[in-house]
């Protein structure tokens, strides 16, 4: 099924690459750009060790490292020196890869942004990290929704980053679109790992779609990055499984024509299809109306839980920062 890792590669497969970097410490705009050198150089490395190889994906976090760090002069646009060096690589090595950056943003806190570049050095998917990791991380929710892009050897490929992977509705959105491949970027530490697991087996599974995820690894001298790379098949069981070695790559085939087969030919857990077309058998093409009171809710601004007076953590004061001053889509005073 996954031909050792992708080293025999299908007419049908699209080979992946998940990079468990190194956590690096950033402190300066040199350090920034040492780091971009180092995920080159690893673009580079991916392509040697495989030639097989469609896509290298980079965790969340592999440009600046953990520091939550929200300084101007530390961060990345998508046309800065940085990208620009990440498309080159693809360019110049001939495979696609997937990248992380914090983004500067003029109208407030940075982005949590990934791209994913063709390998003839194009941007085909941007994409802002929906759910920050609150209380934690200090990044502006995202507004670019959830892209899906064409990838490697006619495939649909979707990125979310990190926290967003564990709401169903990101994997959902995702294959909704008709992503067959979900990429999963991450900075998580080891007290995630059990949710990790199952999260990215279930997204799989309820979806009929591949997900291919990576945190990063290793310790900064603060924290532990896990690596803790993982690929799992439509049916949510595992293809390959990496482990806490800083800069392995973890390689495995995935096969998008059976994620079409599947979608296009099962019943019993065909779950996307079923959401929208409820109890088939019963009523011709089922019920397709939406008996979900939160997300009703939420389309019309009036989410609310029933133990919402009860939440004690609002904001990311306990974390150190500042209560925010604006509204959601207002600018930076």
């Amino acid at each position: 099924m996954n031909g050792l890792g992708g080293l025999n590669k299908s007419r049908s497969g699209v080979v992946i690459g998940l990079v468990q970097l190194q956590l690096p410490v950033i402190e300066t705009r040199a350090d920034v750009a040492r780091q971009a050198e180092k995920i080159v150089a690893m673009v580079a490395k991916a392509r040697r060790g495989m030639a097989s190889m469609d896509l290298v994906v980079f965790p969340e976090y592999a440009l600046h490292g953990l520091s939550m760090d929200t300084r101007p002069e530390i961060l990345c646009t998508l046309d800065g020196p940085e990208v620009t060096s990440f498309r080159a690589a693809c360019r110049d090595n001939r495979i696609w890869g997937c990248f992380s950056i914090m983004e500067l943003n003029p109208d407030g806190n940075p982005y949590n942004s990934g791209l994913v570049v063709d390998d003839t050095g194009a941007i085909r998917l941007y994409y802002r990290k929906l759910h920050p990791w609150v209380p934690v991380e200090p990044w502006e929710p995202g507004n670019l929704g959830v892209p899906v892009c064409e990838g490697p050897n006619g495939s649909r490929l979707a990125l979310i980053i990190c926290h967003d992977g564990m709401f169903p509705e990101m994997a959902r959105e995702a294959a909704y679109k008709g992503a067959e491949i979900m990429l999963r970027t991450a900075g998580y530490t080891a007290p995630i790992r059990h949710a990790w697991k199952v999260t990215n087996q279930a997204n799989a599974f309820c979806n009929l779609m591949a997900t291919a995820s990576v945190c990063m690894c290793g310790s900064d001298g603060t924290f532990n990055s896990m690596g803790e790379a993982m690929i799992c098949n439509f049916d949510g069981t595992l293809l390959a499984e990496g482990s806490g070695v800083p800069d392995e790559i973890v390689t495995a085939e995935v096969r998008p024509d059976l994620v079409r087969e599947a979608r296009a030919g099962w019943g019993v857990e065909n779950n996307i299809y079923q959401l929208g077309h409820r109890g088939y058998v019963a009523v011709l093409g089922g019920a397709g109306d939406c008996p979900y009171s939160y997300m009703q809710d939420l389309a019309a601004g009036r989410y609310r839980l029933p133990w919402e007076a009860d939440v004690e953590v609002r904001d990311g004061t306990s974390c150190g920062f500042p209560v925010p001053n604006r509204v959601y889509g207002g600018s930076a005073s």
